[in-house]
């Protein structure tokens, strides 16, 4: 496998497996984890991505997009499309492969959880209100944040004309971009805010056998991949025409 394709399958795997872990460890039933928040799971996003751009940076891939929607944004940017479906294709991997190491760490607690929902949020993003169109919307303006907050972080404007970010820090700010963005915005639909972040975890759900799982609610399942990629092509544009 190609040297960027293989950070991008790792840094989207440590990311879902960190992440969903999180998600996993407050809402099954009898982790040590068990109701402990809200703030534990954005915050472990937080650290998630820290972990995932770090790891997909040392295995290969210095951009360490791990997210299709901040892949499709760069190549708006640059103009340069060609890297886009293999980076998909392995963040979708890396997320499917993430979230089965998280049924395996979490195996004995599924069969003691009794809800169907609270297993599928382990996996993929829901909306606590549903109504399409206001969820699209909230992933849009998720993403587009995203994307625009890590391009204003790392930009000249904030790093000096150097235009040179300290060795080893990126991970730790735009992981610290996802903690506010989920802790600002998330409450709405679970803030995907990352296409594969979503499916490739709803997929996996779909083929493991975890007891009394109920369905991978595919009826939402375009939403967060729409609205990430709308808010990622929003952002590139944006990006370039403000010459951020």
């Amino acid at each position: 496998m190609d040297k960027q394709l293989f950070g991008e399958f790792m840094g989207t795997l440590v990311l879902v497996l960190l992440g969903n872990g999180s998600v996993a460890n407050v809402l099954l039933e009898k982790t040590k984890g068990q109701n402990s928040g809200w703030i534990v799971i954005t915050t472990g996003f937080f650290l998630a991505v820290m972990a995932g751009v770090a790891v997909a940076q040392a295995c290969g891939s210095p951009g360490a997009h791990i997210n299709p929607a901040v892949t499709l944004a760069v190549a708006i940017i640059s103009g340069n499309f060609s890297n886009v479906a293999g980076f998909v294709t392995a963040q979708l991997m890396g997320a499917f492969v993430g979230a089965i190491l998280v049924w395996i760490h979490f195996f004995p607690h599924w069969a003691h959880t009794s809800d169907p929902g609270l297993k599928l949020a382990c996996f993929s993003t829901g909306p606590a209100i549903r109504r399409p169109g206001a969820n699209l919307i909230s992933e849009t303006i998720g993403t587009f944040l995203l994307f625009l907050i890590i391009a204003s972080v790392l930009s000249k404007g904030v790093t000096g004309a150097a235009g040179a970010v300290a060795p080893g820090l990126v991970p730790y700010l735009v992981g610290a971009v996802v903690w506010a963005v989920g802790t600002g915005l998330g409450g709405t639909t679970g803030f995907a805010i990352n296409p594969a972040r979503d499916l490739g975890p709803r997929i996996a759900h779909a083929i493991l056998p975890i007891p009394d799982k109920g369905g991978s609610d595919w009826g939402y399942a375009l939403i967060p991949v729409i609205g990430g990629l709308m808010g990622g092509a929003l952002a590139g544009v944006f990006v370039k025409m403000a010459g951020i």
